[in-house]
Protein backbone atom coordinates (compact mmCIF):
# COMPACT_ATOMS: atom_id res chain seq x y z
CA UNK A 1 0.00 0.00 0.00
CA UNK A 2 1.09 3.32 -0.83
CA UNK A 3 0.71 6.55 0.67
CA UNK A 4 -1.97 7.86 -1.76
CA UNK A 5 -3.89 4.44 -0.96
CA UNK A 6 -4.11 5.29 3.02
CA UNK A 7 -5.09 8.32 1.91
CA UNK A 8 -7.93 7.22 0.51
CA UNK A 9 -9.36 5.28 3.22
CA UNK A 10 -11.97 8.08 4.60
CA UNK A 11 -15.30 7.09 4.33
CA UNK A 12 -15.35 9.07 0.58
CA UNK A 13 -13.40 9.02 -2.28
CA UNK A 14 -10.38 11.94 -2.31
CA UNK A 15 -10.94 15.07 -3.58
CA UNK A 16 -7.49 15.13 -5.78
CA UNK A 17 -6.94 18.30 -5.88
CA UNK A 18 -3.72 18.15 -3.02
CA UNK A 19 -4.74 21.73 -1.83
CA UNK A 20 -6.11 22.88 1.44
CA UNK A 21 -9.79 24.51 1.00
CA UNK A 22 -10.09 28.77 1.38
CA UNK A 23 -10.34 29.34 4.55
CA UNK A 24 -13.50 31.49 6.14
CA UNK A 25 -15.96 29.59 4.02
CA UNK A 26 -17.34 27.69 6.51
CA UNK A 27 -17.25 24.59 4.70
CA UNK A 28 -14.96 21.30 3.70
CA UNK A 29 -13.74 19.68 0.46
CA UNK A 30 -16.72 19.26 -1.91
CA UNK A 31 -16.95 15.18 -1.09
CA UNK A 32 -20.59 14.35 -2.20
CA UNK A 33 -23.59 14.02 0.08
CA UNK A 34 -22.03 13.77 3.55
CA UNK A 35 -20.78 17.56 3.40
CA UNK A 36 -22.83 19.36 5.60
CA UNK A 37 -23.78 16.23 7.91
CA UNK A 38 -23.84 17.22 12.10
CA UNK A 39 -20.63 15.25 13.72
CA UNK A 40 -20.49 16.06 17.11
CA UNK A 41 -22.59 17.73 19.18
CA UNK A 42 -21.99 18.98 22.78
CA UNK A 43 -24.54 21.07 24.26
CA UNK A 44 -23.82 22.96 27.26
CA UNK A 45 -21.26 20.45 28.85
CA UNK A 46 -20.39 21.73 31.97
CA UNK A 47 -17.80 19.94 35.07
CA UNK A 48 -17.06 20.38 38.43
CA UNK A 49 -14.22 19.55 40.11
CA UNK A 50 -15.49 20.02 43.72
CA UNK A 51 -16.35 24.24 44.10
CA UNK A 52 -14.42 24.43 41.30
CA UNK A 53 -16.43 24.85 37.67
CA UNK A 54 -13.54 24.32 35.17
CA UNK A 55 -16.22 24.20 32.00
CA UNK A 56 -19.51 26.15 31.87
CA UNK A 57 -22.30 25.52 29.54
CA UNK A 58 -20.26 24.89 26.49
CA UNK A 59 -21.62 24.02 23.27
CA UNK A 60 -19.81 22.98 19.72
CA UNK A 61 -21.70 21.36 16.77
CA UNK A 62 -19.43 20.50 13.54
CA UNK A 63 -20.16 19.08 10.51
CA UNK A 64 -18.11 16.62 8.29
CA UNK A 65 -15.07 18.01 7.09
CA UNK A 66 -14.91 20.91 9.21
CA UNK A 67 -12.04 23.00 10.58
CA UNK A 68 -11.98 24.66 13.62
CA UNK A 69 -10.24 26.08 16.38
CA UNK A 70 -10.16 26.24 19.66
CA UNK A 71 -8.41 29.10 21.42
CA UNK A 72 -7.91 30.85 25.22
CA UNK A 73 -5.71 31.97 27.59
CA UNK A 74 -3.86 29.40 29.35
CA UNK A 75 -6.35 27.70 32.09
CA UNK A 76 -9.22 28.67 29.65
CA UNK A 77 -10.21 24.95 30.24
CA UNK A 78 -9.26 24.31 26.35
CA UNK A 79 -7.62 21.30 27.37
CA UNK A 80 -10.67 20.01 29.73
CA UNK A 81 -12.78 19.94 27.09
CA UNK A 82 -10.44 17.56 25.05
CA UNK A 83 -10.52 15.34 27.99
CA UNK A 84 -14.77 15.34 28.21
CA UNK A 85 -14.72 15.04 24.23
CA UNK A 86 -12.63 11.67 24.75
CA UNK A 87 -13.98 9.92 27.31
CA UNK A 88 -11.14 11.36 30.01
CA UNK A 89 -13.64 13.20 32.39
CA UNK A 90 -17.11 12.51 32.08
CA UNK A 91 -19.39 15.86 32.46
CA UNK A 92 -20.77 16.89 35.32
CA UNK A 93 -24.29 17.82 33.08
CA UNK A 94 -25.16 18.41 29.32
CA UNK A 95 -25.14 16.24 26.55
CA UNK A 96 -22.45 15.39 23.69
CA UNK A 97 -23.32 13.21 20.74
CA UNK A 98 -21.31 11.74 18.36
CA UNK A 99 -23.16 10.84 14.50
CA UNK A 100 -26.25 10.72 16.79
CA UNK A 101 -24.89 8.50 19.64
CA UNK A 102 -24.44 9.68 22.73
CA UNK A 103 -21.12 9.55 24.11
CA UNK A 104 -21.52 9.95 27.79
CA UNK A 105 -20.31 7.88 30.30
CA UNK A 106 -18.13 5.91 27.18
CA UNK A 107 -14.64 4.94 28.00
CA UNK A 108 -11.97 6.75 26.67
CA UNK A 109 -11.21 3.27 24.29
CA UNK A 110 -14.82 2.91 22.97
CA UNK A 111 -15.08 7.09 22.05
CA UNK A 112 -11.81 6.05 20.23
CA UNK A 113 -13.24 3.36 18.34
CA UNK A 114 -16.94 5.02 17.42
CA UNK A 115 -14.40 7.62 15.35
CA UNK A 116 -12.49 10.27 17.84
CA UNK A 117 -9.00 10.04 17.66
CA UNK A 118 -6.96 12.94 19.56
CA UNK A 119 -2.95 13.98 20.10
CA UNK A 120 -2.15 15.61 23.69
CA UNK A 121 -0.72 18.63 25.16
CA UNK A 122 2.20 17.01 25.99
CA UNK A 123 3.79 14.53 23.86
CA UNK A 124 2.41 11.38 24.69
CA UNK A 125 4.31 8.93 22.15
CA UNK A 126 5.63 5.21 23.23
CA UNK A 127 9.31 6.63 23.58
CA UNK A 128 10.80 2.92 24.02
CA UNK A 129 8.68 1.64 20.92
CA UNK A 130 9.96 1.90 17.28
CA UNK A 131 8.45 4.65 15.42
CA UNK A 132 5.92 1.43 13.40
CA UNK A 133 5.26 -0.06 16.57
CA UNK A 134 3.56 3.39 17.76
CA UNK A 135 1.67 3.45 14.90
CA UNK A 136 0.70 0.26 14.68
CA UNK A 137 -0.69 0.84 18.32
CA UNK A 138 -2.69 3.49 16.93
CA UNK A 139 -4.74 1.17 15.06
CA UNK A 140 -5.48 -1.47 17.14
CA UNK A 141 -8.46 -0.19 18.01
CA UNK A 142 -9.59 -1.23 14.89
CA UNK A 143 -8.88 -4.64 14.74
CA UNK A 144 -11.86 -6.63 14.92
CA UNK A 145 -10.32 -10.15 15.65
CA UNK A 146 -10.61 -11.13 19.08
CA UNK A 147 -10.25 -14.96 21.06
CA UNK A 148 -12.76 -17.09 18.69
CA UNK A 149 -10.74 -16.14 15.90
CA UNK A 150 -7.48 -16.66 17.67
CA UNK A 151 -7.53 -20.36 15.86
CA UNK A 152 -7.80 -18.63 12.24
CA UNK A 153 -4.61 -17.49 11.87
CA UNK A 154 -5.51 -16.39 7.74
CA UNK A 155 -7.97 -13.92 9.80
CA UNK A 156 -5.30 -12.32 12.04
CA UNK A 157 -2.70 -12.49 9.50
CA UNK A 158 -4.84 -10.43 7.09
CA UNK A 159 -5.70 -7.82 9.65
CA UNK A 160 -2.41 -8.04 10.86
CA UNK A 161 -0.80 -7.24 7.17
CA UNK A 162 -3.27 -4.42 6.41
CA UNK A 163 -2.49 -2.77 9.82
CA UNK A 164 1.04 -2.99 8.91
CA UNK A 165 0.70 -1.57 5.08
CA UNK A 166 -1.20 1.52 6.37
CA UNK A 167 1.15 2.22 9.50
CA UNK A 168 4.04 2.66 6.87
CA UNK A 169 1.82 4.52 4.32
CA UNK A 170 1.14 7.01 7.23
CA UNK A 171 4.79 7.21 7.84
CA UNK A 172 5.43 7.93 4.42
CA UNK A 173 3.17 10.83 4.24
CA UNK A 174 4.79 12.16 7.58
CA UNK A 175 8.47 11.69 6.26
CA UNK A 176 9.11 9.22 8.73
CA UNK A 177 8.93 6.04 6.98
CA UNK A 178 13.02 6.10 7.07
CA UNK A 179 12.98 5.91 10.88
CA UNK A 180 10.39 3.68 11.43
CA UNK A 181 12.71 0.99 12.92
CA UNK A 182 14.28 4.07 15.39
CA UNK A 183 12.67 3.90 19.27
CA UNK A 184 10.52 7.07 19.05
CA UNK A 185 12.51 8.87 21.71
CA UNK A 186 15.32 9.42 19.28
CA UNK A 187 13.10 11.76 17.35
CA UNK A 188 13.46 14.97 17.02
CA UNK A 189 10.69 17.01 18.87
CA UNK A 190 8.71 18.00 15.72
CA UNK A 191 9.12 15.01 14.47
CA UNK A 192 7.28 13.40 17.48
CA UNK A 193 4.64 15.81 17.08
CA UNK A 194 4.03 14.21 13.49
CA UNK A 195 4.11 10.74 14.90
CA UNK A 196 1.99 11.37 16.96
CA UNK A 197 -0.44 12.60 14.41
CA UNK A 198 0.19 9.51 12.45
CA UNK A 199 -0.84 7.12 15.38
CA UNK A 200 -3.87 8.97 15.92
CA UNK A 201 -4.87 8.54 11.93
CA UNK A 202 -3.69 4.92 12.68
CA UNK A 203 -7.20 4.63 14.30
CA UNK A 204 -9.49 5.81 11.05
CA UNK A 205 -11.06 8.73 12.83
CA UNK A 206 -13.90 10.80 11.56
CA UNK A 207 -12.86 13.84 13.94
CA UNK A 208 -9.35 14.42 14.75
CA UNK A 209 -8.89 16.69 17.89
CA UNK A 210 -5.01 18.22 17.64
CA UNK A 211 -4.14 19.65 21.03
CA UNK A 212 -1.32 22.12 20.66
CA UNK A 213 -0.16 20.49 17.17
CA UNK A 214 2.25 23.14 16.85
CA UNK A 215 3.61 23.52 20.43
CA UNK A 216 7.68 23.47 20.46
CA UNK A 217 7.93 24.29 16.35
CA UNK A 218 10.00 26.66 14.90
CA UNK A 219 8.27 29.04 12.00
CA UNK A 220 9.18 26.82 9.44
CA UNK A 221 7.62 23.85 11.12
CA UNK A 222 4.77 25.87 12.09
CA UNK A 223 3.91 26.82 8.43
CA UNK A 224 5.02 23.02 6.99
CA UNK A 225 1.96 22.10 9.38
CA UNK A 226 -0.70 24.26 8.55
CA UNK A 227 -0.88 22.88 5.41
CA UNK A 228 0.08 19.30 6.66
CA UNK A 229 -3.29 19.68 8.76
CA UNK A 230 -5.03 20.96 5.76
CA UNK A 231 -4.15 18.21 3.60
CA UNK A 232 -5.07 15.61 6.46
CA UNK A 233 -8.49 17.43 6.51
CA UNK A 234 -8.85 16.40 2.90
CA UNK A 235 -7.07 13.61 2.01
CA UNK A 236 -8.94 11.75 5.10
CA UNK A 237 -12.24 13.28 5.02
CA UNK A 238 -12.64 14.09 8.55
CA UNK A 239 -13.05 16.65 10.74
CA UNK A 240 -10.15 18.68 12.57
CA UNK A 241 -10.69 20.88 16.18
CA UNK A 242 -7.41 22.03 17.23
CA UNK A 243 -6.50 24.15 20.26
CA UNK A 244 -3.57 26.33 19.74
CA UNK A 245 -1.76 29.23 21.09
CA UNK A 246 -0.14 29.97 17.54
CA UNK A 247 -2.19 32.56 15.87
CA UNK A 248 -0.77 32.51 12.52
CA UNK A 249 -1.70 28.51 12.47
CA UNK A 250 -5.35 29.21 14.02
CA UNK A 251 -6.12 32.30 12.00
CA UNK A 252 -4.13 30.58 8.76
CA UNK A 253 -6.12 27.50 8.32
CA UNK A 254 -9.12 27.39 10.77
CA UNK A 255 -12.77 28.07 8.71
CA UNK A 256 -14.27 28.50 12.72
CA UNK A 257 -12.74 29.65 15.93
CA UNK A 258 -14.26 29.57 19.37
CA UNK A 259 -12.69 31.32 22.61
CA UNK A 260 -12.52 29.98 25.75
CA UNK A 261 -12.24 31.98 29.14
CA UNK A 262 -12.69 30.84 32.45
CA UNK A 263 -14.32 27.76 31.18
CA UNK A 264 -17.16 29.91 29.24
CA UNK A 265 -17.11 30.69 25.33
CA UNK A 266 -16.58 34.35 25.12
CA UNK A 267 -16.66 34.84 21.04
CA UNK A 268 -17.27 32.28 18.06
CA UNK A 269 -17.10 33.01 14.74
CA UNK A 270 -14.94 33.74 11.21
CA UNK A 271 -10.97 34.34 11.81
CA UNK A 272 -11.78 37.94 10.74
CA UNK A 273 -14.48 38.96 13.48
CA UNK A 274 -12.46 36.81 16.08
CA UNK A 275 -9.21 39.31 15.86
CA UNK A 276 -11.43 42.34 15.82
CA UNK A 277 -13.56 41.35 19.03
CA UNK A 278 -12.73 43.59 22.18
CA UNK A 279 -13.82 40.39 24.11
CA UNK A 280 -11.57 38.30 22.76
CA UNK A 281 -8.96 41.06 23.12
CA UNK A 282 -9.47 42.08 26.52
CA UNK A 283 -8.97 38.38 27.37
CA UNK A 284 -5.68 37.67 25.72
CA UNK A 285 -4.29 41.23 26.99
CA UNK A 286 -6.19 41.92 30.13
CA UNK A 287 -7.59 44.81 29.50
CA UNK A 288 -11.45 46.04 30.08
CA UNK A 289 -12.81 45.70 26.78
CA UNK A 290 -13.77 49.31 26.10
CA UNK A 291 -9.51 50.28 26.31
CA UNK A 292 -8.80 47.47 23.53
CA UNK A 293 -11.08 48.60 20.31
CA UNK A 294 -9.48 49.14 17.65
CA UNK A 295 -6.55 47.64 19.11
CA UNK A 296 -6.22 45.34 16.05
CA UNK A 297 -5.87 41.56 16.81
CA UNK A 298 -5.80 38.88 19.69
CA UNK A 299 -1.83 38.45 20.04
Amino acid sequence: MNPEQARGMGAHSSTGSGQGPSTGSGQGPSTGSGQGERLLDADRLTIRFGGLTAVSDFSLAMKRYELAGLIGPNGAGKTTIFNLLTGVYRPTSGGLAFQGRSLVGLPPWKIARSGVARTFQNIRIFKDLTVLDNVRIGGGSRLKYGTRHAMIETAIAAEEKELLERSLALLAIFGLDARKDELAKNLPYGSQRRLEIARALASKPSLLLLDEPAAGLNTAEAIGLMQQILKIRDDFHLAVLLIEHNMEVVMGICERILVLNYGKTIAEGPPAAIQQDPGVIAAYLGQAADETEGAGGAA
